[in-house]
Order: structure tokens, then C-alpha cells, then sequence
């Protein structure tokens, strides 16, 4: 088992209170208080500096904790102006402080082609108002619909004039929905533009960074190279995925498939991938003499392959982790020098949180980290509790607690950002050890022969088939029974929970210590607890929920566990997946019924008649235009009035015919329309509440 005595893991102490600074500023943001901060960490460090300048003469050997409280307080300190100083919205040049008519912009990452709109992050260069130009800084997320014929045009590099037709990224509208606005506030993306490409003007091509071109213009080669003999496009998205990081093509399936089954990590370019890469390199510079400086010419060599490499696989979290600590142990090596692993895990971190500290809420890199440190301690703990005598069981042995020690420290994390948990995962990380190696070294071989019909053919036909089987087995084992437990939805505090759980769970194994086990015990009764009341109340909760839907209808009916879905939207569509799913997981709804507005319906706990909902006491009333002139033979009262489809009626129009407490009217009306509703209401003094781009309404019943 790896050691944790402190003086072993001084790194890995220290990155400790550098993350808490990072993680406390992003989500409580300290903008205001920078000034503040810088101030406290010069008066820290100069109390450090004089604490140690006079050693001897204030007795702090008496004391040694100052020194490390100190030290503890710079690092946090640190990390929270890191982020402050990396928040580009703070600049006083960012464009969107300043007015102006047109954008001089740069592509800064891969254009992604989806459904004729072309996708790509841009960094806004200059600014044009009036007759006035001001250089500026600021990253925009471009949206251009293209059509089929230029559908390639742009690339990464490009520079772009572009009018300055950009909104804010708006935050999600509906419970339990992606926080996009936060997604892209993590990568300094506050704000985008949609726009048809007859705006958009090319001005120069090939001003990005040349690495990075030659980096993707080479993938871009290479991934039309393995489609000149893979000829299944499932086969082809998997192979360009897993060798060179290409993703752009796979399919949604295809990703559940790996996803479910727990070997996702296949699918995204990590320590698997740079490690199978290393021992080719190795096993091809085995010539060089074992001298000192054919060690270091090897080292040279392979640090160089393995980070172009990572360039070439578009250089994510998990593969920039891996290439680092491999090139810090590849130099450790080199030279007899012994690193613990944790050190180097460690330094790789803080490395890439002084780069970028918004790298701290990348997923990716949270749990690339977060596996690798399992893996590290964990690891040998499960290692040691099976005793096998036989080579082929103690290797297969040693994949399986590889992979559970990685599930179990990842579960925290995977189940609040995911939601699930794979039941066969060792199965399916057993399976995938064979077919992931000729996958890799079939492809690499495959890429650097040159084109040679028979060879290349039988090569291309190794990977297509491989891949296939691969992916097919691993799709049945997703299908099988309790292939997967969905639904899990943990908040932060559980996740914390758990994480205690873990660590005390484990130190009692290994220690034998009564405390860490009633420690275990006290974090499992919490987790219970907190569970326990979250479905309590879940069972017992009664409500409506009127979604913010842009060109759709959609309210749901919730009486517990079960629930009615009155809506426009089929399950399968992107908007009822995105906005509607979601919600409905986290409620953990197991008997749901989606009917279509001029559906009618009668449960326990809701009946609709036409356009007439009951549910429990209150009473709604949906309007369309399909029911715009239907009338009741008398005044109806009810307390809800839903306006959807922008329907010919104006306010006093409902008042003679209905008495209604409030008025709502959502997304699928015409803003002319919603807008002289609401004007109307606010004159005759009603309760008003518009669902377009604005929050969705969720109203408890009082059953």
C-alpha cells in the first residue's frame, strides 16, 4: 500500500488547500474582493518571511504549526486570486463592455459540424464601432448554419469578420436541467452568436497556433485514412475515438453502450491509451544501449512521441494528466531518481491549475484525477484480498481491482454528474483488455504503413471487425438484466458523504481502527438519513410543473412516483430529452404517462376533459387555437389559465368567459402576442407569468 505519512507527500499536502481556494472561488466569485486578496497574501507572506527570518529569536521551534498554517493560508489565498485573475469577464477591455457593430474574431478550437450549423469558439480580437477600432479580448461560442456545399469552410485558425450580434448564454429555464451558462462560464465563454453564414466573412486563414494546426490537420488525415477500408461508420467513429480522440462522429448508442457498461475510459484518451503508446516506443527503442545517455536519448525520444501524442488526440484533461506524470516518471527513471506516485499526481495537478484553475470544474479532470489516486491507494488494499497461485488468475485478478478501485473512488463523482452506475463493469473492463490492444497497435500500425492495397485492406478489416464484436458484446452485457442502476441523483453534501465513507471504510480495513468504524458507521447513518427524507418527501409531493419550452407545450402532473405528461413533445425528441428527462429522473418518476394536448385522461389524482385539467383541489384550463371559441355554458372558475400556440384571444375575452386567478402563458406564443397579454394583465391588476426565457413554474398542490 502506497504511504500517506506526511513527509513522503509534502506535494500532495500542499495541493490540498490550493484546490479549496480554487473550488471556493468558483462558487462563491471573490471579484469584488481581489484587492482584498492579493493585500492578505503579501501581509501572509511577509509574516511568513519574518517568522523564518527569525527563527531562533521568537521561539518558533516551539510552535512549528505556524509555519505550515501559514503556508496553507498563502496556497488558498493563491488559489482563489488564480481564479479571479483567470476570470476574463473581470478585463475592463472584454468586448462585451464596449459597444460595437462588427467583431474581428479568431477560431480557437475545431469547428464542429451538427445538423447544418457549424459550432466553434472564437476569441474576439478587435472591435469595430462607428469609425473607431479597439483591440479587445474575450472568448465567443459561434453558431453558423451552413449549407451542404461549404459545410468545411471553416477551420481552426481562421479569422473572421462577423457583425456584433451576440446575447448573453442563458442559464438553464427548467429543475435539473445542464447548466450550459456555468459550462461555458468555466471555459471564460460568457456570451454567444447565432448567425446565417452570409454574415460571416472569412478575412485570413492559419492564425492560430501552427502546432495546433498541424496537430488537427494531421488527426483530420489520419481519421480519413482508416475510412478508406473501414467501411462500417459505427466501427470507424469507435477506431477514430479511441486511437487518435476523434469524437466528432460517434454516435449516441455507441456512447451509452461504453458508458453503461463502466468502460467509458476507452472512449476518452487516458493513461490506457499513452501507457499502451509508451511500451510500443519502448519496445522499439530497445536498441539503444542501456548506457547513460541511451537512457537519456530514450527518455528525449519518448516524452517527445508521447506529448505529440497528446497533441494529436486534441490534448483533454485525462491524456494531459497521463503525459505529464508519465514524462515526470520517464525522467525520475532516467536518472535513479524515486518519485512517489502520489508527488507526481500531485505536481501534474498543480501544474495544470496554474495554467488553467477553471481545469478544477472540468468532469474529465476531476475524474481522471480522482481514478488515478484511487488506483494508487486503493488498489493494493482490494489486491490483497483475493490470494491467487496461478499467473493468468493473479494478472486477471490484478485488472479487476485495478478497475474497482477506480469505480468505487469515481462512484461519488460519476453518480452526481451521471447518474448511474454499471453492475458489470469487471466483466466488461476484463473483455475490453484484448480487443483495446489490437484496436490501438492494429490502428498505429494501420496509420504508419503507407497505403498498401492487401495490407491495408486486411488491416482495416482487423479493426472493423474487432471493433464490432467489441462493441456488440458490450451493448448485450448494457442490455442485460440490472445492466445498469439509473437514477441516481446525489447532491454535494451526499457526494461528500460518501467520500467520507469510503476513506473511513477503507482505513478501518486496513487499521483494524474501532474510531474510523464507528466514523463509517456515523457517514452511512447520515447517507441514510439524507436519502430516506429526499424519498419522503418525494412520495408525499403533490405539484404542477409548467416547463420554459421555446417552440413546445409541456406541464406535468406529479402525485409521487407517478405522474401525467400533457405535451406537444415525443420522448425521443432533443428538447423532451434536454428539458423534460431530467426533471423526471430526479424525481425518480416510475409510472409516467405522456399524453398529447387533445388527449384526454383520468387517473386518482388528475382527470383532463378537452382542455379542462383537475388535479387534486386546483383547476386549469389550457387554450389553443384549436379551442380558442370553444365556451362553456356558463362562466367558468378556475385557477389557472394556460395560454400556448399564441391563440386569437385578448384578455378581456378571457374575462368574460372565465374567472381565473392567475395567467400563464408559455414559450410556444409569439412575443408580439405574449406581450400585449401582459400588458393587459398588469393594467387590470392579474397575476401574470410568462414562461418564455424566463424560469419554468413548478406549483405545489394543497391536496
Amino acid at each position: 500500500m502506497t504511504t500517506l505519512h506526511k513527509a513522503e507527500i509534502p506535494l500532495t499536502l500542499l495541493l490540498l488547500p490550493f484546490i479549496t481556494g480554487l473550488g471556493f472561488a468558483v462558487i462563491f466569485p471573490c471579484t469584488g474582493y481581489l484587492v482584498y486578496l492579493v493585500s492578505g497574501f503579501y501581509v501572509v507572506l511577509s509574516v511568513f518571511v519574518f517568522t523564518n527570518l527569525f527563527y531562533k529569536r521568537l521561539n518558533i521551534y516551539k510552535a512549528r504549526w505556524i509555519g505550515g498554517a501559514l503556508v496553507h493560508i498563502l496556497l488558498l489565498l493563491a488559489g482563489m486570486i488564480s481564479v479571479e485573475m483567470h476570470r476574463e469577464i473581470n478585463s475592463d477591455i472584454h468586448f462585451s463592455k464596449h459597444k460595437a457593430d462588427i467583431l474581428v474574431v479568431k477560431i480557437s478550437s475545431e469547428p464542429k459540424l451538427n445538423e447544418k450549423i457549424a459550432r466553434f469558439t472564437a476569441i474576439v480580437e478587435e472591435i469595430k464601432y462607428q469609425n473607431n477600432v479597439r483591440a479587445v479580448t474575450g472568448n465567443l461560442m459561434v453558431s453558423v448554419m451552413v449549407d451542404s456545399a461549404t459545410k468545411n469552410r471553416f477551420t481552426y485558425g481562421d479569422e473572421l469578420l462577423i457583425p456584433a450580434n451576440f446575447t448573453p448564454v442563458e442559464a438553464p429555464l427548467n429543475p435539473a436541467e445542464f447548466n450550459y451558462k456555468a459550462y461555458l462560464a468555466h471555459q471564460n465563454i460568457y456570451q454567444q452568436s447565432f448567425l446565417p453564414q452570409s454574415q460571416v466573412i472569412t478575412l485570413r486563414k492559419g492564425q492560430g497556433n501552427p502546432v495546433i494546426a498541424n496537430a488537427l490537420a494531421l488527426r483530420k488525415h489520419l481519421v480519413e485514412k482508416l475510412s478508406r477500408n473501414m467501411h462500417d461508420t459505427n466501427a470507424l467513429a469507435v477506431a477514430s475515438t479511441i486511437i487518435l480522440g476523434y469524437r466528432a462522429d460517434l454516435r449516441k448508442e455507441v456512447q451509452e453502450a461504453y458508458s453503461k457498461t463502466g468502460t467509458m475510459h476507452l472512449l476518452s484518451v487516458s493513461g490506457m491509451h499513452v501507457g499502451l503508446v509508451y511500451l510500443l516506443i519502448s519496445f522499439l527503442l530497445a536498441f539503444l544501449p542501456p548506457k547513460r545517455y541511451g537512457k537519456v536519448i530514450k527518455a528525449a525520444i519518448s516524452i517527445t512521441l508521447i506529448w505529440c501524442y497528446a497533441v494529436i488526440t486534441g490534448f483533454s484533461p485525462a491524456v494531459c494528466r497521463a503525459a505529464m506524470m508519465l514524462s515526470l516518471f520517464i525522467v525520475g527513471f532516467t536518472f535513479n531518481r524515486h518519485i512517489n506516485r502520489l508527488n507526481l499526481l500531485a505536481l501534474s495537478a498543480f501544474i495544470f491549475l496554474l495554467y488553467n484553475p477553471f481545469l478544477i470544474t472540468d468532469a474529465g479532470f476531476q475524474l481522471s484525477y480522482l481514478a488515478v489516486f484511487g488506483i494508487i491507494i486503493l488498489q493494493p488494499i482490494i489486491y490483497k484480498w483475493v490470494n491467487l497461485k496461478s499467473k493468468l488468475g493473479k494478472r486477471l485478478w490484478m485488472v479487476c481491482s485495478v478497475s474497482i478501485a477506480a469505480q468505487v473512488i469515481l462512484f461519488p463523482v460519476s453518480a452526481f454528474y451521471f447518474h448511474d452506475l454499471p453492475v458489470y463493469f469487471l466483466v466488461s473492463n476484463v473483455f475490453i483488455i484484448v480487443p483495446s490492444a489490437i484496436i490501438m497497435y492494429g490502428g498505429i500500425l494501420y496509420l504508419a504503413l503507407p497505403q498498401i492495397p492487401v495490407v491495408s485492406a486486411a488491416l482495416g478489416w482487423l479493426l472493423e471487425k474487432t471493433i464490432m464484436i467489441m462493441t456488440g458484446t458490450l451493448t448485450a452485457i448494457e442490455h442485460a438484466p440490472l445492466g445498469s442502476i439509473n437514477k441516481i441523483w446525489i447532491n454535494t453534501g451526499e457526494s461528500v458523504l460518501i467520500f467520507g465513507l469510503i476513506s473511513s471504510g477503507f482505513y478501518c480495513i486496513v487499521r483494524r481502527d474501532k474510531k474510523r468504524l464507528k466514523l463509517s458507521i456515523a457517514f452511512l447513518t447520515l447517507i441514510a438519513i439524507s436519502m430516506s427524507f429526499k424519498r419522503y418527501n418525494a412520495m408525499n409531493t403533490d405539484t404542477i410543473t409548467f416547463f420554459s419550452l421555446r417552440k413546445n407545450s409541456a406541464i406535468l402532473f406529479r402525485n409521487g412516483d407517478k405522474a401525467v405528461l400533457l405535451t406537444d413533445l415525443k420522448p425521443t425528441d432533443k428538447t423532451y430529452q434536454y428539458s423534460i428527462q431530467p426533471y423526471l429522473d430526479s424525481c425518480k418518476i416510475t409510472d409516467l404517462q405522456n399524453i398529447g394536448l387533445d388527449k384526454n385522461i383520468k387517473t386518482n389524482y388528475v382527470i383532463k376533459q378537452q382542455n379542462l385539467v383537475r388535479f387534486g383541489n386546483i383547476d386549469l384550463l389550457v387554450i389553443d387555437r384549436s379551442s380558442q371559441y370553444k365556451l362553456f355554458a356558463e362562466k367558468l372558475n378556475i385557477d389557472y389559465l394556460y395560454i400556448t400556440g399564441s391563440p386569437h384571444a385578448d384578455l378581456n375575452y378571457l374575462k368574460r368567459n372565465y374567472n381565473f386567478k392567475t395567467l400563464i402563458v408559455d414559450g410556444h406564443n409569439s412575443s408580439r402576442a405574449i406581450e400585449e397579454l401582459e400588458q393587459q394583465a398588469v393594467t387590470a391588476h392579474i397575476n401574470f407569468r410568462n414562461l418564455k426565457r424566463n424560469n419554468s413554474l413548478i406549483i405545489v398542490s394543497n391536496n
